[in-house]
Protein backbone atom coordinates (compact mmCIF):
# COMPACT_ATOMS: atom_id res chain seq x y z
CA UNK A 1 0.00 0.00 0.00
CA UNK A 2 1.58 3.32 -0.83
CA UNK A 3 0.87 6.29 1.19
CA UNK A 4 1.08 9.66 -0.46
CA UNK A 5 4.10 11.40 1.48
CA UNK A 6 5.70 14.74 1.53
CA UNK A 7 8.62 15.20 -0.68
CA UNK A 8 11.00 15.93 2.14
CA UNK A 9 9.85 12.57 3.84
CA UNK A 10 11.88 10.19 4.80
CA UNK A 11 11.09 6.55 3.35
CA UNK A 12 11.51 2.91 4.64
CA UNK A 13 13.79 0.85 2.80
CA UNK A 14 10.23 -1.00 1.59
CA UNK A 15 9.03 2.25 0.21
CA UNK A 16 11.98 3.19 -1.71
CA UNK A 17 12.48 -0.35 -3.15
CA UNK A 18 8.86 -0.47 -4.31
CA UNK A 19 9.10 3.13 -5.92
CA UNK A 20 12.09 1.78 -7.83
CA UNK A 21 11.12 -1.41 -8.38
CA UNK A 22 13.75 -3.40 -7.34
CA UNK A 23 14.19 -5.81 -4.07
CA UNK A 24 14.78 -4.74 -0.54
CA UNK A 25 18.06 -6.53 -0.60
CA UNK A 26 19.02 -5.19 -3.86
CA UNK A 27 19.52 -1.82 -2.26
CA UNK A 28 21.14 -3.26 0.94
CA UNK A 29 23.58 -4.34 -1.65
CA UNK A 30 23.95 -0.84 -3.61
CA UNK A 31 24.78 0.56 0.31
CA UNK A 32 27.45 -2.04 0.75
CA UNK A 33 28.90 -0.94 -2.85
CA UNK A 34 28.22 2.66 -2.62
CA UNK A 35 29.67 4.97 -0.18
CA UNK A 36 27.44 7.90 -0.88
CA UNK A 37 24.41 5.55 -0.02
CA UNK A 38 24.24 5.98 3.89
CA UNK A 39 20.64 5.46 4.97
CA UNK A 40 19.83 7.02 9.09
CA UNK A 41 19.49 3.93 11.27
CA UNK A 42 17.16 3.55 14.15
CA UNK A 43 19.13 1.60 16.86
CA UNK A 44 16.81 -1.66 15.54
CA UNK A 45 19.07 -1.05 12.28
CA UNK A 46 15.86 0.19 10.38
CA UNK A 47 16.79 2.33 7.31
CA UNK A 48 15.23 5.43 6.63
CA UNK A 49 16.06 7.14 3.13
CA UNK A 50 16.66 11.08 3.22
CA UNK A 51 14.82 12.51 -0.27
CA UNK A 52 19.06 13.30 -1.01
CA UNK A 53 19.47 9.44 -0.66
CA UNK A 54 16.89 8.72 -3.08
CA UNK A 55 17.75 10.49 -6.09
CA UNK A 56 21.19 9.23 -5.59
CA UNK A 57 19.90 5.28 -5.60
CA UNK A 58 17.97 6.66 -8.79
CA UNK A 59 21.27 7.77 -10.13
CA UNK A 60 22.62 4.23 -9.31
CA UNK A 61 19.98 2.35 -11.10
CA UNK A 62 19.45 3.98 -14.17
CA UNK A 63 23.97 3.90 -14.23
CA UNK A 64 23.55 0.22 -13.55
CA UNK A 65 20.41 -0.96 -15.58
CA UNK A 66 20.07 1.71 -17.93
CA UNK A 67 23.44 2.58 -19.00
CA UNK A 68 25.04 -1.00 -18.40
CA UNK A 69 27.68 0.31 -16.32
CA UNK A 70 29.47 -2.50 -14.17
CA UNK A 71 29.47 -1.99 -9.98
CA UNK A 72 32.93 -1.01 -10.38
CA UNK A 73 32.21 1.25 -13.60
CA UNK A 74 29.30 3.09 -11.92
CA UNK A 75 31.95 3.97 -9.12
CA UNK A 76 34.61 5.38 -10.85
CA UNK A 77 32.09 7.57 -13.27
CA UNK A 78 30.70 9.08 -9.56
CA UNK A 79 34.37 9.11 -8.40
CA UNK A 80 35.79 11.10 -11.48
CA UNK A 81 32.45 13.46 -12.23
CA UNK A 82 30.89 13.83 -8.75
CA UNK A 83 27.06 12.96 -7.80
CA UNK A 84 26.50 17.06 -8.01
CA UNK A 85 27.48 16.87 -11.99
CA UNK A 86 25.89 13.40 -12.33
CA UNK A 87 22.64 14.59 -10.53
CA UNK A 88 22.67 17.95 -11.21
CA UNK A 89 22.66 20.45 -8.70
CA UNK A 90 18.63 21.16 -8.43
CA UNK A 91 18.36 17.96 -7.80
CA UNK A 92 19.90 17.25 -4.54
CA UNK A 93 20.18 19.60 -1.19
CA UNK A 94 22.77 22.08 -1.21
CA UNK A 95 23.75 21.10 2.54
CA UNK A 96 24.39 17.69 1.39
CA UNK A 97 27.81 18.39 -0.20
CA UNK A 98 28.64 21.15 2.43
CA UNK A 99 32.21 20.96 3.52
CA UNK A 100 33.49 21.26 7.12
CA UNK A 101 34.50 24.72 6.84
CA UNK A 102 31.29 25.76 5.23
CA UNK A 103 29.39 23.92 8.40
CA UNK A 104 31.28 25.17 10.82
CA UNK A 105 31.00 29.18 9.59
CA UNK A 106 27.15 28.50 9.89
CA UNK A 107 26.05 28.95 13.25
CA UNK A 108 22.70 27.37 13.15
CA UNK A 109 24.33 23.85 12.45
CA UNK A 110 23.00 21.05 14.49
CA UNK A 111 25.25 19.86 17.20
CA UNK A 112 23.44 16.39 17.20
CA UNK A 113 23.87 16.19 12.84
CA UNK A 114 27.51 17.48 13.16
CA UNK A 115 29.74 14.50 14.19
CA UNK A 116 27.79 11.99 12.11
CA UNK A 117 28.38 13.98 9.18
CA UNK A 118 32.28 14.23 10.45
CA UNK A 119 32.23 10.31 10.47
CA UNK A 120 30.80 10.17 6.99
CA UNK A 121 33.35 12.35 5.06
CA UNK A 122 36.24 10.64 7.24
CA UNK A 123 35.00 7.33 5.88
CA UNK A 124 34.90 8.81 2.25
CA UNK A 125 38.29 10.08 2.60
CA UNK A 126 39.51 7.18 3.66
CA UNK A 127 37.96 5.24 0.98
CA UNK A 128 39.33 7.63 -1.60
CA UNK A 129 42.83 7.58 0.04
CA UNK A 130 42.66 3.48 -0.44
CA UNK A 131 41.14 3.64 -3.61
CA UNK A 132 44.48 5.85 -5.17
CA UNK A 133 46.44 3.73 -3.65
CA UNK A 134 45.65 1.27 -5.01
CA UNK A 135 45.50 2.68 -8.25
CA UNK A 136 49.23 4.10 -8.02
CA UNK A 137 49.99 0.15 -7.07
CA UNK A 138 48.52 -0.81 -10.21
CA UNK A 139 49.85 1.27 -12.33
CA UNK A 140 53.24 0.64 -10.54
CA UNK A 141 53.04 -2.94 -11.36
CA UNK A 142 52.18 -2.56 -14.91
CA UNK A 143 55.35 -0.20 -15.28
CA UNK A 144 57.34 -3.14 -14.35
CA UNK A 145 55.60 -5.56 -16.20
CA UNK A 146 56.49 -3.04 -19.63
CA UNK A 147 60.31 -2.52 -18.33
CA UNK A 148 60.86 -5.74 -18.32
CA UNK A 149 59.57 -6.18 -21.61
Amino acid sequence: MMINKSKSAFKTIAEVADELGVATHVLRFWETKFSQIKPMKTGGGRRYYRPDDVEIIKLIKSLLYNNRYTIEGAQQLIKTKGLKTLLGEEEIQKDFFETQAERTAEPAAAPAAAPATVLVRQELSREAIESISGAVNTLKNLRMKLTNL
